[in-house]
Formats: C-alpha cells, sequence, structure tokens
C-alpha cells in the first residue's frame, strides 16, 4: 500500500475510534460480562456466561447501538464540540459526515438485528434504545432536567438489558445500581460545567446554563450524597467481600471530589472533576472480580472439573 494512502487509511480509523469513543466500547464489554459473571448469574460457571451465545448477541447490540449513539450524538454536537473540544473535533471530522451516518444505520441496524436472535422483546427493546438515544442527542440533552436524567438513563440502560436478560432482581443489585446512577448524574452535571462555554453559544440551556454554577455545584454534592446511602447498605452483605475496599475508596473519593468541586471555577479544573470520577466508575468495573472470591474459586473448580 501506497505510504500515504496508508497514513490516511490509518487517520480514518483513529477518527472513526475517536467518534464512536473505542475506549468507552472496551470498557463497556468488560462490564458487561464481569457484572454478569459477579453480579446478575452467581449461581452459573464462567463458562456458561462467557460461551452463552445469547448473552454475546446482547453485549454486540449494546456495542452497536451505544456506538451508534456516539455518532448521532457527534452530528448534532459538532458546532458545540468546535467550541469545547476543538482538537477532538478536527480528529473527528477527518472522516466525512456522510460516512458517519452511513455507519450510524448500519450500527443501529446490526444492533436491531442482534436483538431480534434474542427475542422480539430483546429486539423491541433496542429498537426503542435507538430512538431514545435520537431523542436525547436531537432534544432532550438541551434542556436541564430532561437532559441530565435522560443522559444517566441512557448510560444504564445496556446493564438493564442484561438485568432483564437473567432476571436477577436480588437487593444487592438495586444498591449497586442505585450508586452507580447517582455518580453517573455528578458526572453528567460536572461535565455540562466542563462544556458551558459551547452550550451558552449554541442556545442549549443545560443544568449550569440555566441555574448557574453554584446551584449545580450544590446539586453535585447532594447527589454525591445519596451516592453514599445504598453504600452504608451495600456493607451490611457479607458476598460483597473484597469490594468493600472499593466503596471505602469510592467514600473518600466522593468527599474529597465534593470538596474540591465547590472551591473550582475553571474548566480544567472541572475537567480533572470528571475525569477522576470516570477514574472511579473504570475501577468499579475491575473491582467485581472481587465480590465473595469464594464464588470465583467455585467458578474456576467447576470450570476445571
Amino acid at each position: 500500500m501506497n505510504p500515504t494512502k496508508a497514513k490516511t487509511f490509518f487517520y480514518k480509523i483513529f477518527s472513526l475510534l475517536s467518534v464512536v469513543r473505542g475506549y468507552n466500547i472496551l470498557v463497556l464489554i468488560l462490564a458487561q460480562y464481569l457484572t454478569s459473571i459477579f453480579i446478575f448469574s452467581p449461581d452459573k460457571s464462567i463458562g456458561s456466561v462467557v460461551f452463552d451465545v445469547h448473552f454475546l448477541y446482547i453485549v454486540l447490540a449494546s456495542v452497536c447501538v451505544v456506538a451508534s449513539g456516539y455518532i448521532i450524538n457527534n452530528f448534532y454536537d459538532d458546532k458545540v464540540d468546535k467550541i469545547n473540544r476543538p482538537l477532538k473535533t478536527g480528529l473527528d471530522n477527518y472522516v466525512k459526515q456522510e460516512t458517519k451516518l452511513r455507519l450510524y444505520f448500519f450500527l443501529n441496524f446490526s444492533g436491531f438485528l442482534f436483538g431480534f436472535l434474542v427475542s422480539w422483546k430483546a429486539a423491541l427493546f433496542f429498537a426503542v434504545y435507538i430512538f431514545a438515544i435520537w431523542f436525547y442527542s436531537h432534544k432532550l440533552k438541551k434542556y436541564p432536567f430532561t437532559g441530565l436524567f435522560s443522559a444517566t438513563t441512557l448510560t444504564v440502560m445496556p446493564f438493564f438489558a442484561i438485568f432483564i436478560y437473567y432476571k436477577n432482581f436480588s437487593e444487592v443489585i438495586f444498591l449497586h445500581a442505585i450508586f452507580l446512577f447517582f455518580v453517573i448524574m455528578v458526572r453528567e452535571l460536572v461535565k455540562d460545567l466542563q462544556n458551558m462555554k459551547g452550550a451558552i453559544a449554541n442556545n442549549y440551556d443545560t443544568f449550569p446554563v440555566v441555574y448557574g454554577e453554584r446551584k449545580t455545584k450544590i446539586a453535585s454534592i447532594l447527589l454525591m450524597v445519596l451516592a453514599i446511602i445504598p453504600v452504608f447498605y451495600l456493607f451490611s452483605y457479607p458476598e460483597l467481600s473484597y469490594m468493600k475496599y472499593y466503596f471505602y475508596l469510592a467514600l473518600v473519593t466522593l468527599f474529597l471530589v465534593s470538596f474540591y468541586l465547590w472551591r473550582s471555577t475553571e474548566r480544567n479544573q472541572y475537567r480533572f472533576v470528571h475525569n477522576v470520577l470516570k477514574l472511579l466508575l473504570l475501577i468499579g468495573v475491575f473491582s467485581l472480580v472481587f465480590i465473595d472470591t469464594s464464588l470465583i474459586l467455585e467458578k474456576v473448580i467447576d470450570r476445571l472439573n
């Protein structure tokens, strides 16, 4: 291949990975498998989860729909991102909008098809998910409360699909979900603080634009306090095992983040808080392997047998 063509091809692939947030997609896949093995299906062996074809279809459907969601969000937020993230926008626009939209429709069709391979109900779920992401990107995200709640809900929906698939209605799962929901909501508020300049320039009525930085910080701190409540309930469950140390870390992190956020005034400071919360959620994904270590041993032994 010609060096110039090879370089162009590389840039286009890198641009597409940037648009669909390749890193986030990999984390989503890992999180779905780990939550399935250690939370949603504690009575099943690792092999029965990993080699479950229908579960694989759900993961693939989630990946396709979420990736397409990033594309349509990128499409509608092009003007906003040029102000808030000019370097990333430059990379994202290396691929033509027509190409991105073709990929968007292809991914949506693939996501629906993978859902249909599980059941018509799964196909309907992902069809609704596709519409919800489009409606959020086109309309809901421009308003304070609808934007905040819909962004948080859409983030956790792939895990709701797994929840429905395994029909596991344990209290531990609900407590984890409540903690996750509040932390993600805080992250969304901080992201809105970080992107205020672009939102104002493009008439987006996000929470900080409508209510101001001070009230947004107060709301974020209150949400972090609410996130702490399910953690104390989780400590009473022995199956939490060594994952309790993650929640100790979470308590300390949320306290420090609250203090730092209150004193923050600059975009770089908000970006730092946003990245800390993303890291906290990522560590939480890896910490799932420490839930009830005796359960892990049983799963490994069962696999070896």
